[in-house]
């Protein structure tokens, strides 16, 4: 079950600079103003000029001269825009990408209570980014924010103690970390949060509680709450089982890229679940998912090849296929290519190498692959 962290983006915008937005002939007297008063130096117009050329909103956006005006206040203190200076060298926008610079705007602002400053940093701990990957400062740091409610620091405390960086392995606290982050509506502690009662994992095992939580996440756009409510309803937990409506998540979720959608579209396209049976479509999103290194739509690509359904058959191209999808550990890709070796389909016949590839697929976890091994091995010849 994958965890994923929260990150902080930050307030760009004050009172003053909503008051900007109107598009008419005020507006450019009120930008006038505000430039007026950050050559001033006053901070605050200092830091919401420099969020209007941030975000491009009523000038032509540029980070240089966001990154010169939140200097400017950062140097007089301002804790948000020492924090959204950390955000421009993190992602490298208007400046060179530099995650020890990150870092220390971060720190200033931080220091002063910023929360998001605060989330940023541990995130930097936790992936060692500017730093040495240590996921205790990460949780320090977290514990923080979240002491201030802020609900991304929330879920990334959840996710630690899910996995056990930094803290003991706790389902528990991580559960009631996610809580509180669901509460706030973060789509992310909200896919926890159902992957915890899916799996029954610091909670008795609960689907319709899990299907609940997803829903909250996916009414949001979360691909993985999409696609973890096609998989309820494909199986029927905690749901009447509706391949109609499990194609509908995962085409959500396939739209946004989701690699295993992708896949599991294909194969309700190949047996015809909640769609007319289409072996093209079926191939067509194996191919979106393979193009992603999918290893399973890649073993069913090299299957509709060497069956010849919603292609022509072409065993090389089956070759292909199970050759990049054994590559990477798929067990029943091996025993495909044993078959396609043992037939001379493609390849030059080899049932030496057919039982080899057998026993890989066997070696792991292909009972098919067993079945084979033992019924060929010791009658073939090396060729």
């Amino acid at each position: 079950m994958k965890f994923l962290r929260s990150i902080a983006i930050g307030f760009l915008f004050g009172f003053f600079v909503l008051s900007v937005q109107a598009e008419s002939s005020g507006s450019n007297f009120l930008l006038e103003v505000l430039e007026k008063n950050a050559e001033e130096g006053d901070a605050n117009a200092q830091f919401n000029l420099g969020g209007l050329y941030d975000s491009g909103d009523g000038v032509r956006q540029d980070y240089v001269k966001a990154r010169e005006w939140y200097e400017q206040a950062a140097a007089q203190g301002h804790a948000s825009a020492q924090f959204n200076l950390g955000l421009l060298y993190k992602n490298g926008q208007g400046v060179r990408q530099d995650y020890v610079k990150a870092r220390e705007w971060y720190e200033q602002a931080a220091a002063q209570g910023n929360a998001d400053a605060q989330v940023n940093l541990g995130l930097l701990y936790d992936r060692g980014q500017g730093v040495r990957q240590d996921y205790v400062k990460a949780r320090e740091w977290y514990e923080q924010a979240a002491a201030q409610g802020n609900a991304s620091a929330q879920n990334n405390l959840g996710v630690l103690y899910a996995n056990g960086d930094g803290v003991r392995q706790d389902y528990v606290k991580a559960r009631e970390w996610f809580e509180q982050a669901a509460a706030q509506g973060d789509a992310n502690a909200q896919v926890s949060l159902g992957g915890l009662y899916a799996n029954g994992r610091g909670v008795r095992q609960d689907y319709v509680k899990a299907r609940e939580w997803y829903e909250q996440a996916a009414a949001q756009g979360h691909v993985d709450a999409q696609f973890n409510l096609g998989v309820l309803y494909g199986s029927g937990r905690g749901v009447r089982q509706d391949y109609v409506k499990a194609r509908e998540w995962y085409e959500q979720a396939a739209a946004q890229g989701n690699a295993d959608a992708q896949r599991n579209l294909g194969v309700l396209y190949e047996r015809g679940q909640g769609v007319r049976q289409d072996y093209v479509k079926a191939r067509e999103w194996y191919e979106q998912a393979a193009a992603q290194g999918d290893a399973i739509a890649q073993h069913s690509l090299g299957f509709l090849y060497g069956s010849g359904q919603g292609v022509r058959q072409d065993y090389v191209k089956a070759r292909e296929w199970y050759e990049q999808a054994a590559a990477q550990g798929d067990a029943l890709s091996y025993v495909g290519l044993g078959l396609l070796y043992f037939s001379g389909n493609g390849v030059r016949q080899s049932r030496h190498q057919a039982v080899e590839y057998f026993g890989k697929g066997c070696d792991l976890g292909a009972q098919l692959g067993c079945d084979f091994y033992r019924e060929y091995k010791g009658t073939t010849t090396a060729k």
